[in-house]
């Protein structure tokens, strides 16, 4: 497409004589024709590089409409799948949230257990230090007060009277 243009001969200086030989007006109409045929090489060049940028744009307009709707499908895809996932990580963490309140409840109740039991142990030990009888205690005093009772009450079978009531004391005024 594009010719090189050659240089001067070596012994050339390249300085013109005042006479135009032959041969120099052929050298000039032959490097006037190559310079015209350079600028037709790169109009035509010019020109086919604008006829493609036109035909690009004009296939774009045609298709973009199809690629839009491509794109579109393709986005609502992706948004399906990554909304699963995220749909799937939150119940997985739910699950682990779940669990580990669970442990936690758990953990916590046990202390708490301990905490009563300590609480008692020292309050049965604070009562007993202050002469308090612990419940085993009156529930044994209970029991041997009914044994009691069953006793009296076969005596009194046995010898069939009642017990006398017992006399009511009176206090002395203090003087």
């Amino acid at each position: 497409m594009v010719k090189k243009i050659s240089k001067p001969a070596a012994g050339d200086s390249g300085a013109r004589k005042s006479a135009p030989s032959a041969k120099g007006a052929a050298a000039d109409f032959a490097a006037g024709l190559n310079t015209s045929k350079l600028a037709a090489s790169v109009k035509d060049s010019a020109q086919q590089i604008w006829l493609a940028g036109m035909g690009a744009f004009s296939k774009a307009q045609a298709e973009g409409g199809k690629v839009f709707d491509t794109l579109v499908k393709e986005g609502m895809n992706l948004q399906k799948k990554t909304q699963g996932l995220a749909e799937e990580k939150i119940s997985e963490v739910t699950g682990k949230m779940t669990a580990m309140a669970g442990s936690v409840t758990a953990k916590a109740g046990q202390n708490w257990d301990k905490l009563e039991s300590i609480f008692e142990q020292r309050t049965a030990k604070a009562m007993n230090k202050l002469g308090v009888p612990t419940a085993k205690d009156v529930q044994a005093l209970t029991a041997r007060v009914d044994e009691l009772a069953a006793a009296v009450a076969k005596l009194s079978r046995a010898t069939g009277k009642t017990a006398a009531p017992a006399a009511k004391r009176t206090r002395k005024a203090a003087a």
